[in-house]
């Protein structure tokens, strides 16, 4: 692995691409106030790996897991994504996580939920710069107001270490809904419930 900032030697991407800033631009849609990462060794610590493009390898904010290798977090979001992309930058060492599972609307996810099937899993890489992207599956993750990221395992360490989770996709205002009106009656009006055999009735025979 080259060093940072310096080219890998492949020519076709570029490590500082204006376009993937703005593509990787969902972390600015999460509701911080409310995002939750479970296992992480330092309270608070799981939301600073949602920045921006051009601090992925900042190496001074990261998220450690605690008691074992595993980390869940529940993203909210302010709004509705169609969420297109997820990179994650990890340690060279085995505290790399192994494996991702993606959760769609599913909120308050614990570790007791876990063992229900994931929306789409992958198996991860060692990735340290962002170069690898794992494409999600639109049709399943294109209305998504909450996102639970679940990984399981890693590479062999005892803790997982996660420096960068990058969301690409598109971000849409949540729609209000309208306050419907309804008007009831609360004492009937016998003008508006005449019987018409009441005109029969006192109507002269001709």
């Amino acid at each position: 692995m080259a060093p940072h900032g310096k080219c890998c030697g492949d020519s076709s991407h570029e490590h500082e691409d204006p376009e993937r800033g703005i593509q990787y631009s969902l972390y600015t849609k999460i509701n911080t106030n409310d995002l939750q990462c479970l296992n992480e060794s330092v309270e608070g610590s799981g939301k600073t790996v949602f920045k921006s493009w051009e601090h992925r390898l900042n190496r001074e904010a990261f998220v450690q897991s605690d008691a074992d290798e595993e980390l869940l977090f529940n993203i909210p979001f302010i709004g509705n994504i169609k969420l297109k992309g997820i990179i994650v930058i990890g340690d060279s060492s085995d505290s790399h996580p192994s494996k991702m599972r993606l959760f769609k609307n599913k909120e308050g996810m614990t570790f007791d939920d876990v063992s229900l099937s994931a929306d789409q899993e992958f198996e991860l890489q060692k990735d340290t710069e962002g170069l690898l992207e794992y494409a999600t599956k639109v049709v399943t993750f294109h209305n998504v107001n909450h996102l639970s990221i679940h990984f399981p395992s890693n590479f062999g360490d005892d803790h997982t270490t996660i420096y960068y989770i990058g969301l690409k996709g598109e971000f849409s205002e949540a729609q209000r809904q309208g306050v419907v009106v309804c008007n009831y009656e609360l004492r009937p009006n016998i003008s508006d419930h005449k019987n018409p055999l009441d005109d029969d009735v006192n109507s002269p025979i001709a």
